[in-house]
C-alpha cells in the first residue's frame, strides 16, 4: 500500500519560517484593531456537531464539509465557518451579557474544495461579530472596522457593497422553483450571463426577468443607484435600495474614493445573509480578501433571536499578498551564541536567561568544543560567541 507520509494532503501546506512571521503579524495587527474597538476574543471548537451548519440555514453544501463521527455515533465535521459556531456559543454561554455583543476570533476553517481548483481547504480566518444591534449605527461600525482593519495590511484594496435582500426581493416575484432561483443567484454571483440568459429566456418577460438580466451589471460608483431605481419601485425593495444609497452615502464620508464600489449583483453564497452585504478584493488575488454582511435571521435558528452583523478576513491569503510584494519578513540569527565548555553546561544556560531578560536573542550552543560552536555561529551568522568556563570570553565575529 502506498504511503502517504511525506505529502500533506490536498489543499493544504506547511508553513516556513518567513511564512509564519508574516501570518503572526497579520494576525496581531488584525487583533490590536478589532480589540482598540472594543470586540472581545472567543476561540470555538474545531469540531462541530453537523447540525451547527444545517445546509437548510447555513448555505454550505453537504459536499465541501470534512465528515466524521464521534464515539457515539453522532455526525460531525470540522468546522467550515466561524459565524454559525459563534452563534451557538452566544445562544448557549452569553445569554446574559448586555447588548449589544462584541466579538472576535482568529482561527481555521476547513472546507473540500474542487482539485485543481488553487483553492486552499484549510484557511485562517480573523473577523468579527457585532450580536444584537441593528440600523445604520451598526451596519457603519462593522464597515468601517472592515475597512480599517484591511488598510493596515494592504492598503491598495477594493471594497464591495451589496445587499443580499435585494435579490430575494427581486426573484420572488418570478414563478419559479426554489432550484431554479438558487441556479440564477449563482449566475448572477459569478457574472456568469451566458448561463444567466439562458435560464431567464424560458421565461416571460416581464420587470423581474428585466431585473434580473441587468443585476449582475449593475456595480460602479453612485450612478447604479438611480439605473437600479426602474427595478425597485415596489415598497420592499425600494426602502432596500435607498437604504443601501444612504449607507453609500455615509461611508463616501470616509474618503474611500474609486475604492468603493456598489456591486448589487453581489449575493453570497452562504444563506444566513438577510440584508447589507460586502466584500473587499486585492489586485492579483482572484478570491475575496474579506466577506461579511448582516445576518439578522441566524440566531434564531439557535433560539437566540437577535440582529447581528459580521465579517471575516482570509488571512492566509493577505499574508501570501504582503510576501508577494516583498515585505521584509526575514528570520534573524541569534544575537549571541552561549557556549560552554565541558563541566560547565548548567552555567552556560543560566548566563543565557541571564542575557535574555536583557532582551537578547540567545542561543545556546551543543558542540563539544569552542571550535565547533564557532563554526557554527559563522554558518548561522550569529556575530558574537560567548564561552563560558572558569570565566567568560567573549568572541565577536566579523
Amino acid at each position: 500500500m502506498k504511503k502517504y507520509n511525506k505529502v500533506t494532503p490536498e489543499g493544504t501546506k506547511d508553513l516556513l519560517f518567513e511564512e509564519c512571521l508574516v501570518r503572526r503579524d497579520v494576525e496581531k495587527t488584525l487583533r490590536d484593531v478589532f480589540s482598540s474597538r472594543g470586540f472581545n476574543e472567543v476561540v470555538t471548537p474545531g469540531l462541530e456537531f453537523y447540525d451547527v451548519f444545517d445546509p437548510n440555514f447555513s448555505g454550505i453544501g453537504q459536499e465541501v464539509l470534512y465528515k466524521m463521527s464521534d464515539r457515539r455515533g453522532r455526525l460531525t465535521v470540522m468546522r467550515p465557518d466561524s459565524t454559525m459556531p459563534i452563534a451557538r456559543l452566544a445562544a448557549t454561554r452569553l445569554q446574559a451579557l448586555p447588548k449589544p455583543i462584541r466579538l472576535f476570533y482568529t482561527q481555521p476553517i476547513y472546507r473540500n474544495n474542487p482539485a485543481l481548483t488553487g483553492r486552499s481547504d484549510e484557511t485562517v480566518q480573523t473577523g468579527i461579530e457585532l450580536l444584537g444591534a441593528d440600523g445604520m449605527r451598526a451596519d457603519l461600525e462593522v464597515i468601517v472596522t472592515a475597512i480599517e482593519a484591511l488598510g493596515k495590511c494592504v492598503p491598495d484594496f477594493r471594497f464591495e457593497l451589496g445587499h443580499a435582500g435585494l435579490f430575494r426581493a427581486l426573484a420572488e416575484q418570478l414563478p419559479i422553483s426554489d432550484d431554479l432561483r438558487e441556479d440564477i443567484r449563482s449566475a448572477i454571483e459569478s457574472k456568469n450571463y451566458a448561463s444567466l440568459n439562458r435560464i431567464l429566456d424560458g421565461l416571460e418577460e416581464s420587470r423581474p426577468v428585466t431585473a434580473m438580466r441587468t443585476l449582475p451589471r449593475l456595480f460602479g460608483g453612485e450612478e447604479v443607484f438611480a439605473h437600479a431605481e426602474p427595478f425597485c419601485s415596489d415598497e420592499k425593495s425600494g426602502g432596500m435600495l435607498e437604504y443601501l444609497h444612504e449607507l453609500y452615502r455615509s461611508l463616501s464620508r470616509r474618503g474611500l474614493g474609486d475604492k468603493m464600489i456598489v456591486d448589487l449583483g453581489l449575493v453570497q453564497r452562504n444563506d444566513y445573509y438577510t440584508d447589507i452585504v460586502f466584500s473587499a478584493y486585492v489586485e492579483n488575488c482572484g478570491d475575496a480578501v474579506l466577506l461579511g454582511g448582516r445576518y439578522d435571521n441566524l440566531l434564531g435558528c439557535f433560539d437566540f433571536p437577535m440582529p447581528a452583523i459580521g465579517f471575516a478576513i482570509n488571512v492566509d491569503a493577505i499574508s501570501k499578498i504582503m510576501l508577494e510584494r516583498g515585505t521584509l519578513y526575514s528570520v534573524m540569527p541569534a544575537d549571541v551564541l552561549v557556549h560552554g565548555e565541558t563541566g560547565f553546561e548548567m552555567e552556560a544556560l543560566n548566563y543565557a536567561s541571564t542575557l535574555i531578560e536583557k532582551g537578547l536573542k540567545c542561543e545556546n550552543s551543543l558542540f563539544e568544543t569552542k571550535e565547533k560552536a564557532l563554526e557554527y555561529a559563522k554558518t548561522r551568522g550569529i556575530r558574537r560567541v560567548d564561552c563560558i568556563g572558569d570565566r567568560v570570553e567573549t568572541i565577536n565575529l566579523t
